[in-house]
């Protein structure tokens, strides 16, 4: 890869301060720097349906990207980050179908009310934009299996539902209620207006049943890294580790006062680095 790019990819890496930072610290040199291309593709599409502007605007912008997908597999990419790619496409055999998943959930989020009227719904959102994430991340890491296919899903919903239970507060405050809203009715919460959603004493049960459903898929990932062997998969041990005391954490506050952020500190992450025994 370019110095220049993999400087790029690097700093857009640190800047996010992401919890997968430490999992990519463990990765030999080629996988390590195929997993900053990644991230970094994530972290730009992503920034398209965060940052101010109108449905059309966002969605026209996923299209371009869209189309250089297109191109990353045709060998001609145009964008600096997509170029970044194409040697981990070739020598990992990435699957084009999981990059236009991920662009297919961030389309999901580019409304200006997001909603997610089942828990079916919400799967389909968790399997876009983190089980593709985790399908493309454990092919780089050389896990091509079916059962490797399965742990990145049921690890994709696992962490996808901690980050909406933890970021509730803030999704709310720029329109976005990933909840469902059946599990919402079932509670007998309101589901409009959504600053009132939050308030009613329903919605923290409804929190809990999410909760229930995320802690069956850290049930069935932690199955399967066991099957496999935690010691071939330590990256992803360091990145459950760091998820589930989130989770975890999440689960001791409780879901009717939000105004308690749960976070790990840059300490707690080399901390799960380090007591999950595979700081490189």
């Amino acid at each position: 890869m370019d110095i220049s790019r993999l400087t790029h990819m690097r700093r857009v890496v640190h800047a996010s301060q992401t919890s997968f930072l430490w999992m990519m610290k463990v990765l030999p040199r080629e996988r390590r720097h195929a997993m900053y291309a990644l991230y970094a593709f994530c972290r730009e599409v992503d920034d398209i349906v965060d940052k101010p502007g109108d449905f059309d605007s966002k969605i026209r912008a996923l299209e371009v990207w869209r189309a250089e997908i297109d191109r990353l597999y045709d060998g001609t990419p145009s964008k600096p980050t997509v170029y970044a790619l194409v040697g981990p496409v070739e020598r990992f055999d990435l699957p084009k179908d999981e990059f236009i998943a991920i662009i297919d959930g961030m389309a999901m989020d580019a409304c200006a009310d997001v909603r997610m009227e089942t828990m079916d719904d919400l799967l389909l959102y968790c399997r876009r934009v983190a089980g593709a994430v985790g399908i493309l991340s454990l092919q780089i890491m050389g896990f091509h299996s079916s059962m490797g296919r399965a742990l990145a899903e049921h690890l994709g919903n696992a962490f996808q539902l901690t980050n909406i239970l933890r970021d509730l507060k803030e999704d709310v405050s720029i329109g976005r209620l990933y909840v469902p809203l059946s599990l919402l009715r079932a509670q007998g919460a309101p589901t409009s207006p959504i600053q009132s959603t939050l308030l009613h004493v329903g919605f923290a049960r409804a929190c809990e049943d999410l909760a229930k459903s995320a802690r069956g898929f850290y049930a069935e990932a932690d199955r399967i890294i066991s099957t496999i062997g935690r010691r071939q998969l330590r990256p992803v041990v360091i990145a459950f580790t760091s998820y589930r005391d989130i989770f975890d954490r999440l689960l001791e506050r409780g879901f009717s006062n939000l105004d308690r952020p749960v976070r790990l500190s840059r300490a707690s992450k080399l901390w799960n680095a380090v007591r999950s025994g595979f700081l490189a």
